[in-house]
């Protein structure tokens, strides 16, 4: 059974502490990202790679996003971590292991087979992470190091906090357009209203 609440534990206990800001350091947390640096709008995305919700953004949505605004030039889309679980945390420290380019077709991966790795009665979680990792060519020894390096653990868990404080992020997916902070998962005639009217 997943632990929802182990993880925003730990996360709260991290805020309290004011938990060193490792994200600044690290590359494998540096910004995650598609669309042009200079694209007139950026939306930040907060997510769970466990979040049902999330993975129907990411299947019935992103794309058109990504085809009709992003490619376009229109938006930029950032990727923050807000991991609701252990298992999620762990699937965002293996994405955030990999090296940078193979990032999104991985989440895109996780968020397409969640139902198989994430909530599937009987699956090991971390087995079939190894599983879907490897198909991103990485070996199981990095896999082992990256789902167990609580430092990395650490710095995403201190991104959420980050969410949590600087827009009050309580929910996932949870949309930010420029100042605007949209929680749910959005149809793309509404993502692209909103996009419209953010400046």
């Amino acid at each position: 059974m997943i632990e929802r609440r182990s993880a925003l534990i730990l996360a709260a206990g991290l805020a309290a502490a004011g938990a060193a800001r490792a994200q600044d350091a690290d590359p494998r947390m540096a910004e995650r990202a598609i669309g042009k640096p200079d694209a007139p709008v950026t939306v930040i995305e907060y997510f769970s790679l466990t979040c049902g919700h999330c993975a129907a953004f990411h299947r019935d949505t992103l794309p058109r996003v990504k085809r009709d605004l992003v490619e376009p030039g229109r938006v930029r889309m950032i990727w923050r971590d807000f991991p609701l679980d252990q298992v999620g945390l762990m699937a965002a420290m293996v994405a955030r292991a990999l090296p940078a380019e193979r990032y999104e077709g991985f989440i895109s991966t996780l968020f397409s087979t969640q139902d198989r790795w994430a909530f599937a009665r009987g699956a090991d979680p971390r087995r079939e992470l190894a599983r879907l990792a490897a198909v991103a060519g990485m070996s199981q020894e990095a896999f082992d190091a990256a789902s167990t390096d609580q430092e990395l653990g650490r710095a995403i868990l201190e991104m959420r906090v980050n969410g949590q404080q600087e827009f009050n992020i309580s929910s996932t997916p949870t949309f930010v357009f420029g100042s605007r902070v949209v929680p749910g998962n959005i149809a793309y005639d509404r993502f692209a209203t909103i996009v419209g009217e953010t400046r």
